[in-house]
């Protein structure tokens, strides 16, 4: 089951939902619309390992925008830190934001219940396309779990800005 807008809103009251900034004219009629932070990120190399940490670079989204290249993965962040205990966050992009053929969350759109902070978002451009910090660019909505709850503790748990994949500790786990 799926949250309406102003069930949203009654969530954020009471705590059981966690956005801040909040602005309750973000709300739509079943998700509440989020920011493109402030930063943004790409990796170096031409192969990436999953066995390994991959070289990345973070850069500050310029006022004036920034062009994104098609054939490469970009993480930014939303501006927002969101979460929750009680419900499950999934997040995808806006449809006018989709309409340009920018991909905002290529996969892993699922937020692990208990998982807080600034989510980072996986950007792919169909062409060129200009971003700016800001940008509303995604929108979160919020499902109720059945079933026992066991709360995230992951290794992205509390991030702030883009965070580059951390697959290679899962190898050093083994």
């Amino acid at each position: 089951m799926i949250l309406t807008g102003r069930e949203i809103a009654a969530q954020v009251k009471t705590g059981a939902i966690q956005i801040a900034p909040y602005d309750e004219q973000r709300l739509q009629p079943n998700s509440y619309d989020f920011h493109l932070g402030e930063r943004i990120g790409w990796y170096t190399s031409e192969v990436l390992d999953c066995a390994r940490e991959n070289p990345f670079e973070e850069h500050a989204v310029p006022g004036e925008g920034m062009v994104l290249e098609p054939d490469r993965i970009y993480l930014a962040s939303t501006r927002e830190k969101i979460g929750s205990d009680s419900y499950v966050p999934i997040i995808r992009a806006r449809s006018s934001i989709a309409r340009l053929g920018l991909f905002v969350h290529c996969t892993a759109d699922l937020i692990d219940i208990g998982s807080f902070g600034q989510l980072t978002l996986q950007l792919h451009a169909v062409q060129r396309v200009r971003i700016y910090p800001g940008l509303l660019v995604g929108q979160v909505t919020f499902w109720v779990p059945q079933g026992e709850i066991v709360l995230y503790e992951g290794k992205y748990q509390g991030s702030e800005g883009p965070r580059p994949s951390l697959v290679h500790r899962d190898f050093e786990a083994r």
